[in-house]
C-alpha cells in the first residue's frame, strides 16, 4: 500500500512537473529584454516621402461547398471540399471576426501592406497599414527587424491593422473550432514578407514632398453607428495628402476614420477588405459608371488609418447605405453595400482634397515618442487560450503582456496611436458612471485625450503595434449583473477586452507621450 502512495504521488510530481514547464514554455517571453522607449525630433527640414503597397492575399488551398448557408465548414451538415492539392484533408484560409469555422471559399477583392516612409534627415520612421483583424505585439516586434535587417537607417516601424472581419486570422482565435488555432503559419511569414518589401519598395520612392491637411466632421457620421450606450461617434475624415515638391503629383493619401470594416458581416465567406477597397480604389483612380468618370482621382497610394472604433462602432446590418450617385439603398449585407460605402467615402474624401482651405507644409518638423507598456491580462478566456496555444503571446511577467503606444507630429498634424479598439467617449468625451456598472466610479480617464493632443489636425489610430481587444472606460466595465442601461445581457465588448485597467492604462500613457512629444 506504501509503494501504490509513493507511485501515485510520483506520477502526480510528473504531471505537475510537466504542467509547470509546458505552462512556462507557453508564456515564454518571445522577444526577452525588448524595449521601446523613443523619443526623436528633427530640425526642420523638407521631408521626404514614399508610398508603395504590395498585395498580401492568400491563397485558397481548397473550395468548398457550404449545403446549409451558416457560413461554417462542417461535414456533419453535408459540406464538401475540393481537394485541391490532393493531401486528403481540408485546408481552410479561416476567416477572422465573428465566429469560427468561417472558411474562405475565395477571394472577393485585394488585402495589402500599404506603408509610407518619412525622411527628415535625422528621423526616419514608416507607417504600415495591413488589411487584417489585428497584428499581435510579438508579431510587429519580429516585422520590424526583418524590416530593420534591409532598412538599418529607420528610426522607427508602425504597424497598424486596418481591423477587417473578412481577412485570414492572424490572431488564433477563428480557427476551425475554438480549440484550434486559426493562424496558418506560412501564411503569417508571407504577411511579414509584404510588410517588409512595402517599406523597402516606399523607401526606393522618396521624394521632396508637400504635405496638404484638412478634415471634414459631419458628413460621414450616417455611415457608421454606435451599438453600445453612450452614443459617442468617432466620424470625422482627417487626410493627409503627400505631394511631389517638383510634378505635384500625389505620392500618396492618408485617411484617418473610424468604422468596422465589417459590412459583409458574418455570413461573408470571401476574402474582402471589405468597405477599404472600393474607398481607396476610388481615391486613387476615381469613381466611375461604366464609361462615364464621375469624379477624378488623385493617384499615389490611399493609406486607410482606421480610429477609435470600440463601442461598437460599425455599420450595422440594420443600417441603409445609400449611393451617393444613384441613390439607391442598399440594406442587406452584400458587395453592392460595400461599393456604395466605398463611393460614399470617396465622394467624401475627393470633394475635401478639393476644398482650398486645406493647411500646406513644406518644411516642419517630425517628432516621434513612443514607449512600450505593460498591460494585465485579467481575461480567463485570453489566459486559456494562451495557454492552449490558440494565441502565441507571450508574458513579460506574469499575467502581464508587452503592447506599445506612440505618438507622432509633422507640422501642424499629430498623429496618435494605441494598440487596440479604443472606446471614443476616451478619446472625445461622453464617458458615464451608469448604474449597474461593477465599480460603481466616476470616470477614471479623464482628460479626454482629444484636449492633450497638440496641433490643428488630431489623427488617431487604434489597432497599431498590437490588438489588445476593447478598451473599455472602467467606470462603464460591465460584466456582473445588474447590466448597465438596463441591458439585459452583459454587453459585448468585455468578452474581448484584457480587463478593466486596460483603459487606464493606456489612457495614463498616451497623456504622458503626447506632454513629452510636445
Amino acid at each position: 500500500m506504501k509503494r501504490f502512495f509513493y507511485v501515485l504521488f510520483g506520477l502526480i510530481s510528473i504531471l505537475f512537473l510537466g504542467l509547470w514547464l509546458y505552462s512556462n514554455y507557453q508564456f515564454r517571453d518571445r522577444h526577452k529584454g525588448y524595449w521601446i522607449d523613443l523619443n526623436l525630433q528633427s530640425a526642420q527640414n523638407e521631408i521626404m516621402a514614399g508610398f508603395a503597397k504590395v498585395d498580401i492575399n492568400p491563397e485558397i488551398p481548397d473550395t468548398w461547398e457550404d449545403v446549409n448557408g451558416d457560413a461554417r465548414y462542417n461535414p456533419e451538415d453535408g459540406d464538401t471540399y475540393v481537394d485541391k492539392n490532393g493531401n486528403g484533408r481540408f485546408d481552410g484560409i479561416w476567416l477572422a471576426g465573428f465566429h469560427t469555422g468561417r472558411a474562405a471559399q475565395g477571394i472577393h477583392d485585394p488585402l495589402w501592406a500599404r506603408a509610407m516612409v518619412l525622411d527628415a534627415g535625422d528621423v526616419k520612421m514608416a507607417l504600415v497599414v495591413i488589411d487584417m483583424i489585428g497584428f499581435g505585439n510579438d508579431e510587429v516586434i519580429t516585422t520590424r527587424k526583418m524590416i530593420l535587417e534591409s532598412n538599418p537607417w529607420l528610426d522607427y516601424v508602425i504597424i497598424s491593422s486596418t481591423h477587417v472581419h473578412s481577412s485570414p486570422d492572424l490572431m488564433g482565435m477563428w480557427g476551425e473550432s475554438q480549440f484550434k488555432r486559426g493562424v496558418d503559419p506560412l501564411y503569417l511569414i508571407k504577411v511579414q514578407e509584404g510588410i517588409r518589401d512595402a517599406v523597402s519598395e516606399a523607401m526606393g520612392k522618396l521624394r521632396p514632398a508637400i504635405f496638404r491637411f484638412s478634415e471634414e466632421n459631419e458628413k460621414l457620421k450616417p455611415l457608421v453607428g454606435d451599438t453600445r450606450d453612450p452614443k459617442v461617434f468617432d466620424a470625422g475624415l482627417k487626410i493627409m495628402q503627400v505631394m511631389d515638391q517638383e510634378t505635384n503629383q500625389t505620392l500618396g493619401t492618408i485617411m484617418n476614420w473610424g468604422n468596422h470594416p465589417e459590412t459583409l458581416w458574418a455570413e461573408n465567406i470571401q476574402v474582402s477588405s471589405d468597405f477599404a477597397h472600393p474607398w481607396r480604389e476610388m481615391v486613387e483612380n476615381g469613381i466611375t459608371e461604366k464609361d462615364s468618370i464621375l469624379m477624378e482621382g488623385i493617384g499615389g497610394v490611399a493609406i486607410w488609418l482606421n480610429g477609435a472604433i470600440g463601442g461598437l462602432m460599425t455599420t450595422h446590418p440594420s443600417m441603409e447605405i445609400e449611393d451617393p450617385y444613384s441613390k439607391q439603398i442598399f440594406l442587406e449585407q452584400t458587395p453592392e453595400k460595400i461599393l456604395a460605402q466605398g463611393r460614399a467615402l470617396a465622394k467624401v474624401t475627393l470633394e475635401t482634397l478639393r476644398d482650398t482651405s486645406y493647411q500646406e507644409v513644406v518644411k516642419a518638423n517630425l517628432s516621434v515618442r513612443a514607449e512600450t507598456i505593460e498591460l494585465k491580462m485579467d481575461n480567463k478566456l485570453f489566459h486559456l487560450a494562451a495557454f492552449l496555444g490558440i494565441f502565441d503571446r507571450g508574458f513579460t511577467k506574469w499575467k502581464h503582456i508587452r503592447s506599445e503606444v506612440s505618438a507622432w507630429r509633422l507640422g501642424p498634424a499629430t498623429f496618435v496611436h494605441v494598440p487596440g479598439e479604443l472606446y471614443p467617449e476616451i478619446l472625445h468625451g461622453g464617458i458615464e458612471s451608469p448604474d449597474g456598472g461593477d465599480f460603481g466610479i466616476d470616470p477614471v480617464e479623464v482628460p479626454l485625450i482629444q484636449t492633450k493632443i497638440p496641433g490643428r489636425f488630431k489623427f488617431f489610430a487604434g489597432m497599431s503595434n498590437d490588438m489588445v481587444g476593447y478598451i473599455i472606460p472602467k467606470s462603464q466595465w460591465d460584466v456582473d449583473p445588474p447590466f448597465t442601461y438596463l441591458n439585459k445581457n452583459r454587453p459585448y465588448g468585455e468578452v474581448n477586452s484584457l480587463g478593466p485597467e486596460t483603459a487606464p492604462v493606456i489612457h495614463s500613457s498616451v497623456l504622458k507621450i503626447l506632454d513629452e512629444l510636445k
